[in-house]
């Protein structure tokens, strides 16, 4: 019945609208100094995550948020912080996972394909990582077992990695809804440079040759003298033909 419910959620999940604030590739950007924390104190970050999407009243928690069959049976109404405490140290991941889930289902925020391609990613290294790991326990090759430790120590800095940055995440979508992104830039009067005429868009043309601006290509002869001066032979009568022969000047 469980499982039934939480492949139902997973459905529901799928056809959500919204989308986090960052994304993951953009995590380390929006918080610099709250991903290394993330990355260095996990467990702790974790702690105060979960505290801060239960509107920090932990009358409210249930183990694992909900999402996992022992949740609301392992006595959390009677000491929630210690239970919390449990499960971020004892299941960090399971936590990190919750907290993502309960942000996604209370703002119907969607996973993209970015985020999932990432998150797969992680999971599938771990597996394979476990699954090399058994293989050289069992084949008894040094070269194997160090190959083994070598995609172990890989899965494990992919693992603190990504964790991190889904944890900032998590932290910039609490940001949102508590509003402490800080007031919001006012208008100001422009600088003095952003007001001069120089800064203006060039009018267009209008005839004339507009002298340090781009403008159109002028006609030809627009400067002078034009560059065909003097006049080619031919453009005049070749001298002494004028006045033609005959020619007595106007009568008096």
């Amino acid at each position: 019945m469980a499982s039934q419910a939480s492949l139902e959620k997973m459905q529901l999940r799928q056809g959500y609208r919204n989308l986090w604030h960052t994304d993951l590739t953009s995590t380390i950007r929006a918080d610099f100094p709250f991903c290394c924390m993330a990355l260095w104190c996990g467990p702790c970050v974790s702690y105060m995550l979960r505290k801060r999407a239960l509107y920090n009243d932990m009358s409210r928690y249930v183990c694992c948020a909900g999402y996992l069959p022992c949740s609301g049976k392992c006595g959390e109404s009677k000491c929630p912080e210690f239970c919390l405490c449990t499960e971020v140290f004892c299941c960090f991941g399971n936590s990190v996972a919750s907290t993502r889930f309960l942000l996604q289902d209370e703002f119907n925020i969607q996973t993209t394909q970015c985020d999932n391609c990432i998150i797969g990613f992680m999971i599938c290294l771990q597996q394979v990582a476990c699954i090399f790991s058994c293989i050289a326990m069992i084949v008894g090759s040094e070269e194997l077992q160090e190959a083994s430790q070598i995609l172990n120590c890989l899965s494990d800095v992919v693992y603190c990695s990504v964790c991190a940055c889904m944890q900032t995440q998590h932290k910039v979508e609490l940001d949102k809804r508590d509003g402490k992104f800080g007031p919001q830039p006012m208008m100001s009067v422009p600088q003095a440079q952003q007001m001069s005429r120089f800064d203006q868009p060039v009018p267009p043309s209008a005839g004339y040759p507009a002298y340090g601006y781009p403008h159109a290509p002028q006609p030809p002869y627009a400067g002078y003298p034009p560059p065909a001066y003097p006049p080619p032979a031919g453009a005049y009568p070749p001298p002494g033909s004028y006045p033609p022969p005959g020619y007595s000047g106007y009568p008096k």
